[in-house]
């Protein structure tokens, strides 16, 4: 009853029932591909004599299997498969063998072998870092000199100029070297040290290295500073060992340079010495004359630190002679431009002997570095030979800085130009000024908006004599620039473009009274040259030893100084105001006055009272 009062079934529409016929065919076409065979399927294959043949991999425990057909597929067997043999070999079907086994067992043993390797390698690795820290810290102690050769030093004497007495007094060293029969025939002993004392930049090293060139001797080389090191006795043993090495090739001559790093006083500074310092040089004296004899062997070293070394390095027996490497003159200027200039083209019109007197107080590294900035320059604008145009440059360059943008600002480079016009005018008017090289409105890196450079006078810097006149001239020219700013601008315009000449007088004017007497205190040296070089000038002053009523009485005597500095340069730029606003106006249009043509105007107006400075430019 159930049954038929259940509803019927729909009926499945016929796209659907061809699809689902076609999904399931589809898979069971899948279940009905042939899957890989079992063992069982294996033995059965073999009877049936489907089996072409067969396989074994021992290492892999299968069998590979091809059958008549083609098809090819891999079986799991078990290891020494007895019933699989007999299979075969009742099937007579070829069975074959392959033991891979062997090949497996010679690739572990190739792997463990290269780990073996590499752990040896580490091992090494490690033995030998060892060893090196261990040599390292063994080697603290043994100093590392530069040794050079006999005949591996190409510089020569003849390539050293402008230290004519330097070069005779170390000449004889050299000469004690070469022939000492001469000398120890009257019972002369060779120097067991020479000092070279000099500025920076005079020839020092290159003197060093002359004599080296010259001697023909084993020359060691070695930089004080690398004596000190942080830990204790190391440089005690470092001056040791370059001394043991020196005598192995006596005579030879050993070149300290700097040697204030280690010949500083003991016992100097706030707190004590340096121990590690002072042990260093308590060896080197040690070293030089000692207990033991040291023939054979010259200590050469160089300084521009003379003040600050200790009594016992400087005594004789030690440092025999102490040779000045000064500053060269106007002669020797000359020479070292001719040494310099001889691998650079010049041009046929550049005088050396006019650019030596160009530049006084330059020493020998300033004129390579003249010569070298000149030739950049030269190359810089394509030329081939050098030129006094890149002297000049290259003069400027060094001494002012490098060149800026030239001044828009028609009122403050009218400014400028009366401020220097008024240095430069006072230069030709005061006796005993320095003579004006140049005047120019050019501005330089730096805030410069212009100079006035001057030429010192030779004779007193050959001399090392400074008059009160010629101090006193200084004043006058210094404060040019801030008396022209009050005569033209008045004084309540004047700018702070003075400074910087404020600041060189008052450092001449406390000179002039504390140290070289011209002053109305008298004959009385206030203040020594110099400071503490040891507790720094700047963080600890010494009381003067002077009264306060004295202090106040020098005070007033610089203000006197500058002050009437002051008023001598108003007092003569006020009359020739006329002549100011003229060569300020050329100055503009030129921006550039040499100094022959500045004086030949300036001379022009003092002898008939006028100038006509535009005639005057033709000549310029």
């Amino acid at each position: 009853m159930s049954d038929s009062l259940s509803p019927a079934p729909d009926p499945v529409p016929a796209p659907v029932q061809s699809g689902l016929f076609k999904a399931i065919q589809s898979s069971a076409g899948k279940s009905s591909a042939p899957a890989a065979p079992s063992y069982s399927d294996l033995l059965r294959d073999l009877r049936s004599g489907k089996v072409k043949d067969l396989e074994l991999s021992l290492r892999q425990r299968e069998v590979r299997v091809r059958f008549e057909d083609g098809r090819q597929t891999q079986v799991p067997v078990f290891s020494n498969d007895q019933l699989l043999l007999r299979s075969a070999e009742k099937a007579k079907v070829p069975l074959t063998v392959r033991d891979d086994r062997q090949d497996g067992a010679m690739a572990g043993l190739v792997a463990n072998g290269l780990l073996v390797l590499l752990l040896l390698g580490g091992l090494a690795l490690l033995i030998r870092r060892s060893a090196q820290v261990a040599n390292r810290a063994m080697g603290f102690g043994s100093s590392k000199p530069r040794l050079q050769a006999e005949g591996s030093v190409a510089v020569r004497f003849e390539d050293v100029a402008g230290i004519a007495e330097a070069k005779e007094e170390l000449t004889e060293v050299v000469t004690f070297l070469r022939s000492p029969e001469q000398f120890t025939a009257v019972g002369a002993k060779i120097p067991k040290g020479v000092l070279l004392v000099g500025p920076p930049g005079t020839g020092k090293t290159l003197l060093a290295r002359a004599i080296a060139g010259e001697a023909g001797v084993p020359f060691f080389s070695m930089a004080a500073s690398e004596f000190v090191e942080m830990f204790v006795g190391v440089g005690a043993s470092r001056v040791r060992d370059l001394f043991r090495k020196a005598k192995a090739k006596a005579p030879c001559i050993i070149f300290i340079d700097e040697i204030d790093a280690v010949g500083r006083q003991r016992g100097a500074g706030i707190g004590g010495g340096n121990d590690e310092r002072e042990q260093t040089l308590n060896q080197l004296l040690t070293e030089m004359d000692g207990f033991e004899e040291n023939s054979g062997v010259i200590l050469l070293a160089a300084t521009n630190r003379p003040d600050v070394l200790d009594s016992a390095l400087m005594r004789p027996g030690r440092f025999d002679r102490r040779i000045t490497v000064d500053l060269p003159d106007r002669r020797g200027r000359e020479e070292i431009l001719s040494v310099h200039a001889r691998t650079r083209p010049l041009a046929e019109s550049v005088c050396l002997a006019e650019w030596a007197s160009r530049t006084p107080g330059f020493s020998g590294a300033d004129l390579a570095n003249l010569l070298n900035e000149a030739a950049i320059l030269t190359a810089r604008r394509h030329q081939s030979k050098i030129d006094d145009s890149c002297l000049s440059g290259a003069l400027e360059r060094i001494t002012m800085g490098l060149a800026a943008s030239p001044l828009q600002d028609s009122a403050k480079k009218r400014l400028i130009a009366y401020h220097e016009i008024g240095h430069s005018l006072l230069t030709s008017l005061v006796p005993h000024a320095d003579k004006l090289d140049k005047v120019t409105l050019l501005p330089r890196a730096g805030g410069v908006g212009g100079f006035a450079r001057t030429m010192p006078d030779e004779d007193i810097l050959d001399s090392g004599l400074i008059s009160k006149a010629y101090l006193l001239a200084r004043l006058v020219v210094a404060l040019g620039g801030r008396a022209a700013e009050m005569v033209v601008f008045g004084p309540g315009e004047v700018t702070q473009g003075a400074s910087g000449d404020l600041e060189m007088v008052s450092r001449i004017c406390r000179e002039m009274v504390t140290r070289y007497g011209f002053s109305n205190l008298g004959p009385v040296a206030f203040e020594a040259d110099g400071g503490e070089v040891f507790l720094g000038r700047d963080w600890l002053r010494s009381e003067p030893h002077y009264s306060r009523q004295t202090g106040n009485r020098i005070d007033q005597q610089v203000r006197d100084l500058a002050n009437g500095a002051l008023d001598r340069a108003v007092a003569m730029l006020l009359p020739r105001r006329e002549l100011m606003d003229q060569l300020v106006t050329l100055l503009i249009e030129q921006e550039t006055l040499e100094g022959d043509a500045f004086r030949a105007l300036v001379a022009t107006y003092e002898a008939t009272g006028k100038t006509n400075v535009q005639a005057a430019q033709v000549g310029l």
